[in-house]
């Protein structure tokens, strides 16, 4: 009897055993449940966040799908705190075990299963973790898949096991935690909580973040410090045990606080925000289609179409493909754009926009239109206009249009808008909380005065910093590269080059007196000027332009043709088709972005040879493999005679003319400029250039009717050179940067301004300095 309970036993077992190797080699097979295929084993379907990094090595920001902002790290590229506090806390005998361990799992079976205890531990094993990080939305579909969703994971781990090393594992499971906070994966998480790489990361640091390996929610150590820190101490403790660390060292560490270097992730924020976003939009721009664009947005038509001919950065992602053939995605390919952003340089450039814009000039617009009934815009406007604008503004806000896509009655629009509510706007202190009509809030952003800068090399074209706004947060419009405004006396340059083309000289002299010209129609037009000063006197065509005189201007304007100007102005990189050929054109009243003035003025600073602005200089994928490079776009826009000229006139303007306000700066260099103001105080503009840098900016309200209404602080040389003046002198005074104000302009030996720049026998000669010339 005994005898045949034990076979029967026996052959009970067996069936069992045999029912376990087939539901193992069922769910091997995929019969039962989710089993990823080979390839997918081979080659987990991560998703990668893009780094865009800075020329000096620093990691500008990311680009990612918001719950996917992960960035890989190589194993040799984690600290060995993180690995040992990882395997310490989670897998003590990883390096034993072949997905599975058998001893841990049995105690958690006879532990927590069969005696209840909690504190008992898990059985689950680095390997199965991370095959439940990669596969558990396939595998929990439904409840059979539920029900055998830990024999899969044990399958999976073997698997995975069996493909990968172990150092591979630990990584790929540090890539895949999501941490919390925008932080997915090692590398985020360390720069999100302590502001490091993940090979910085001490020890009370890393046993943090494997602290919250259990949990993320839960030891969150932003929402929950001392939580977080209670679990720490946890993973400190087990990294003892471990023999990772000594008893003291456990104690001393345990005692201290935990302390964060908390980096908010989030594209709106960090270094080059405006820069990053005009980079992503270009890059992934779809191959421009006619049917695309409504009438009114012809020009920009007309600017993708050129862009994407010419401009193998605009739409790369379309115009390349990856190995499976599929175009590459930002979001998810890992990655990594090395652009020609200075980091350095660009933080002091967003620091003279807070200093110059945010400290100084927005109080004293704030000031001018305190009490004033039609604030922030012009006095000069009526009530009516003013009524209009803000109609348009608010007709144009998404919180508008949602209302109206939701089907709200204009009725109900208008009466929300009209409805205080609590809010937090911008100031340049910092979010205020306040409580505010839409429509108030509306109209207190146009309060703002907004800017655009850029800098730049003349010999490649590397751009080195670029602030499209005061905050990007708050003014997402790009006034660098995107956005155009009159550009007023900075267009002269252009004037007086097209008058060198044609044979004039910096020494010709003209009357000072009004000028009266006929346009195409027969209609007279004069040109108003700011001063009078030697009325009736004849002055030379370098005295005009170094004190923007409008007369002389319209002397040359007089002599030369609209239509070439026209052409000469599109030469020099500037896009905007509605420029139109009339004799005013000569004082700017044609729209130009802040990008295409800097590219242009180039040509003055490098021997008549302009430059295209470039972005980026190389792509690697996520293998370290580069995919692209990229080179300096130039072509020769006037001759080399005319540059040196125009050197010589741009020169004085900062020396003797109406950009002398920078030298008040403590900025000696070597350098030729141009400032520029439009009617009524609109746009403030100035353009400056050593033989190393040029860098434009550009000052002005949102609509053309928020400006100052006085000269004081309303012309360019107060709006706009302040902020190229601080930039400058912040590059000057970090000499890691490599630029002095002992660099001189050079030019051919002998060269006369008044007669031309070659020898006797015609060629050119030595150069020399144009200190050694004028002194």
């Amino acid at each position: 009897m005994i005898r045949k309970i034990i076979k029967i036993l026996w052959v009970l077992l067996a069936i069992f055993g045999l029912i376990i190797a087939l539901l193992f080699v069922s769910i091997s097979k995929g019969w039962i449940g989710y089993m990823p295929p080979v390839e997918e084993l081979e080659n987990p379907n991560y998703k990668f966040a893009t780094e865009v990094l800075s020329e000096d090595g620093k990691v500008l920001g990311t680009w990612s799908y918001s719950k996917e902002n992960r960035v890989y790290v190589g194993y040799n590229e984690l600290s060995v705190n993180v690995v040992n506090a990882l395997i310490a806390t989670e897998d003590v005998r990883f390096a034993e075990h072949s997905g599975i361990d058998i001893k841990a799992l049995t105690r958690a079976v006879v532990k927590r299963g069969l005696l209840f205890q909690k504190n008992a531990g898990g059985g689950s094993t680095l390997s199965q973790q991370l095959a439940k990080q990669l596969f558990t939305d396939e595998v929990a579909k439904n409840t059979m898949q539920r029900l055998f969703q830990k024999p899969i994971e044990w399958v999976i781990a073997v698997k995975l096991e069996r493909y990968y090393t172990k150092e591979e594992i630990l990584s790929m499971y540090l890539n895949k935690f999501d941490f919390l906070n925008n932080a997915v994966g090692i590398k985020t998480a360390a720069y999100t909580y302590f502001g490091r790489e993940p090979k910085d990361l001490k020890i009370e640091e890393a046993a943090t973040l494997i602290g919250m390996c259990k949990n993320p929610s839960l030891y969150n150590p932003v929402r929950f410090n001392e939580r977080a820190r209670g679990r720490r101490n946890v993973v400190l403790d087990q990294m003892r045990k471990a023999g990772y660390i000594s008893e003291s060292e456990c104690d001393s560490l345990q005692k201290t606080p935990l302390k964060l270097a908390y980096n908010r992730v989030d594209h709106k924020e960090g270094l080059a925000t405006y820069f990053r976003e005009y980079l992503r939009g270009i890059m992934s721009a779809p191959k421009p289609s006619r049917g695309d664009y409504r009438n009114w947005q012809m020009q920009k038509f007309y600017e993708d179409s050129l862009s994407w001919e010419t401009n193998p950065l605009y739409g790369w992602c379309l115009k390349n493909q990856k190995k499976d053939g599929t175009p590459y995605n930002i979001y998810t390919d890992g990655l990594k754009i090395y652009t020609t952003i200075n980091s350095r340089m660009q933080h002091y450039a967003e620091e003279a926009v807070r200093e110059h814009l945010g400290e100084y000039l927005q109080p004293q617009f704030f000031k001018e239109k305190k009490g004033r009934k039609k604030a922030p815009f012009s006095n000069m406007l009526s009530e009516k206009e003013v009524d209009d604008i803000m109609e348009r503004a608010m007709k144009q806000s998404d919180r508008y249009r949602l209302m109206k896509d939701a089907g709200y009655s204009e009725k109900d629009i208008r009466k929300a808008f009209n409805t205080p509510q609590e809010m937090s706007v911008f100031s340049w202190s910092g979010e205020r909380d306040t409580i505010l009509t839409p429509m108030d809030s509306l109209r207190y952003y146009k309060h703002f005065l907004r800017t655009g800068f850029m800098s730049m090399d003349p010999l490649n074209g590397h751009v080195k910093a670029y602030v499209g706004g005061p905050n990007y947060i708050y003014f997402q419009y790009d006034m660098a590269m995107v956005g155009r405004r009159q550009v007023g006396s900075t267009i002269k340059p252009y004037l007086y080059t097209l008058a060198m083309e044609n044979g004039f000289s910096p020494c010709d002299q003209a009357r000072h007196v009004e000028q009266t010209l006929l346009d195409e129609n027969g209609t007279p037009w004069s040109p108003r000027n700011a001063n009078n000063k030697r009325y009736g006197e004849m002055v030379t065509l370098k005295w005009g332009l170094a004190n923007s005189d409008n007369w002389i201007s319209a002397y040359l304007m007089g002599k030369l043709n609209p239509y070439e100007l026209v052409r000469l102005i599109h030469s020099f990189g500037v896009r905007n088709k509605d420029i139109q050929p009339t004799v005013s054109l000569c004082l700017g009243p044609c729209e130009i972005s802040v990008g295409e003035m800097v590219s242009a003025y180039t040509a003055f600073a490098n021997k008549g040879i302009r430059v295209a602005p470039l972005l980026v200089t190389r792509i690697e994928d996520s293998e370290g493999n580069v995919i692209s490079t990229f080179n300096p776009q130039m072509s020769e826009v006037i001759s080399a005679t005319s540059a040196y000229k125009m050197l010589v006139m741009l020169r004085a303007v900062i020396n003797e003319g109406t950009g002398g306000r920078v030298r008040r700066y403590g900025i000696t260099a070597d350098m030729g400029g141009k400032t520029g103001t439009t009617n009524r105080n609109s746009d403030g503009w100035f353009m400056g250039f050593t033989p190393s840098l040029v860098s434009g900016c550009w000052v002005g309200g949102e609509e053309r009717d928020i400006h100052f209404d006085t000269m004081t602080f309303g012309q360019g040389a107060s709006l706009a050179l302040p902020i190229w003046a601080k930039y400058m002198k912040k590059v000057y005074d970090d000499a890691s940067l490599g630029y002095s104000q002992q660099e001189r302009f050079k030019l051919p030996n002998g060269f006369d301004p008044c007669a031309g720049s070659e020898g006797a026998d015609g060629e050119p000669v030595e150069e020399t300095g144009l200190d050694d010339l004028f002194n």
